[in-house]
């Protein structure tokens, strides 16, 4: 059998001649070599990213949990990731497609570096770089099942960012990802909005842990364990493992849903 090979982008496609000693009615089909490479579901995944500004920062939070479904498989994935002293990343989504997203940036940071002049990656660079690879590999219907959490301080001015799977991206004082965008968002709002005088750093993480306590009662892939990350002029601080205890009595004043 003589074959011919055509090339169209990254696919090969080949084509089978029938013979004189063939069955003319006979296909062969050859499939594209990298058809089963593409991510059509997430595996493991993780679950909602809080952030806030504050008066002199910003901080975010994010719990440790890593997820089969609505199994908690995982329960030590920490995702909070320091780019540099001014700058923090966080994702919620697909937990490989986020080292990978960690992987590239570390590069473009190391390549930074090499530089030598005296800069490096800032917030808001990195938010917008961020919506190009997003943007790009969704135009390439191979998305990265992710939304990014970009937050940094840099010049006296705290910068807050989100960035989706498509590339779609807003900032904003208050932000979160996940189930906690319809959950934990209002509550964080509410807190800033209805500080006396300054909000700052100490309320702000009232603030995130009363509302990881809530996402750890109403979203079902929610661990009670977490971090904080705060980012000031003195730079990039992630806390330890934060527990939330729980109170379930609450439970008893529940009604209408037996």
């Amino acid at each position: 059998m003589l074959q011919q090979e055509y090339s169209s982008g990254d696919f090969a496609f080949q084509h089978s001649l029938p013979q004189k000693h063939q069955n003319e009615n006979e296909v062969k089909i050859y499939k594209a070599p990298d058809i089963y490479k593409r991510t059509l579901s997430p595996n493991t995944t993780t679950t909602s990213v809080l952030g806030i500004k504050f008066n002199g920062g910003v901080a975010i939070a994010a719990d440790i949990g890593g997820y089969y479904g609505k199994l908690a498989r995982y329960k030590q994935l920490e995702r909070i990731y320091k780019v540099n002293d001014s700058t923090i990343m966080c994702t919620s989504g697909d937990y490989a497609d986020f080292q990978h997203i960690k992987d590239t940036v570390e590069q473009r940071v190391i390549s930074e570096e090499i530089l030598e002049d005296g800069f490096s990656l800032k917030a808001f660079s990195l938010y917008t770089w961020m919506t190009r690879l997003m943007y790009g590999r969704r135009s390439k219907f191979d998305p990265l099942w992710n939304s990014v959490v970009v937050a940094g301080y840099d010049e006296g001015e705290g910068f807050l960012g989100v960035v989706d799977l498509r590339g779609l991206a807003y900032e904003d004082n208050c932000v979160a990802t996940g189930l906690g965008s319809h959950i934990a968002l209002p509550s964080l709002r509410n807190s800033a909005a209805s500080a006396s005088g300054l909000f700052d750093k100490d309320m702000a993480h009232i603030a995130l842990t009363k509302c990881m306590e809530l996402l750890f009662y109403r979203d079902t892939c929610s661990l009670p364990k977490f971090q904080i990350a705060t980012i000031t002029d003195k730079g990039v601080e992630i806390s330890p493992i934060i527990e939330v205890s729980g109170n379930w009595e609450v439970a008893a004043m529940v009604h209408g849903f037996e």
